[in-house]
């Protein structure tokens, strides 16, 4: 469609991811070259903050695609703020932001009428801190979770199996014994 209407054609696309290419890789198609791979990486950030520039942007998180899972979005948006300096050194103070915002999650649950739109706020927040904590752990949230949630559904349905096992329905057994044998699959897994 854009070819008839003569605005670019195959040939434009091949050569601006062709530019995009050589201009985002100074140090495989230019003359430039990188001590070590956090030197590629500063400038593949300056590079791109460059375009950024270029194309008007007001914000260095404008270009973040809001179809992203909100783990991985909220673990880019933080990247970028890293970027530009807006970030903690230390891990002190991420982990002590954990904890206020599990505070403040706590506050809000515990009201006399529990306000759902603060507390889901709450909670956001809480999860943001969290992702952060990731990052500055080297930990990619998005996968981390899809582990946890692999693990868990691995270890229920090996509960159930042993409740079944037993002869009993899972609505049928009280917590205690589903917890009871949670840690009973926990350790086989240690075991293992």
């Amino acid at each position: 469609m854009a070819q008839e209407e003569g605005r670019f054609d195959f040939n434009d696309i091949c050569a601006a991811i062709s530019d995009k290419l050589e201009r985002r890789h100074p140090h495989v198609f230019a003359d430039s070259s990188a001590e070590n791979s956090s030197e590629v990486l500063a400038r593949w950030e300056q590079i791109k903050t460059e375009e950024r520039a270029q194309k008007a942007q007001h914000s260095a998180l404008d270009d973040i695609p809001r179809s992203l899972p909100a783990l991985m979005r909220a673990q880019k948006i933080q990247k970028r703020c890293a970027n530009v300096g807006f970030d903690w050194t230390t891990l002190g103070p991420v982990v002590d932001k954990v904890y206020e915002e599990i505070d403040e999650v706590m506050y809000e649950a515990r009201q006399a009428v529990v306000d759902q739109a603060k507390l889901e706020e709450e909670m956001g927040d809480l999860l943001f801190a969290t992702v952060n904590l990731a990052r500055h752990l080297g930990t990619k949230a998005e996968i981390a979770l899809q582990k946890a949630n692999e693990k868990f559904e691995r270890r229920f349905r090996e509960v159930e199996r042993i409740v079944a096992a037993r002869g009993l329905e899972m609505t049928g057994v009280d917590l205690e014994t589903m917890e009871e044998v949670w840690q009973q699959v926990k350790r086989q897994e240690i075991d293992l």
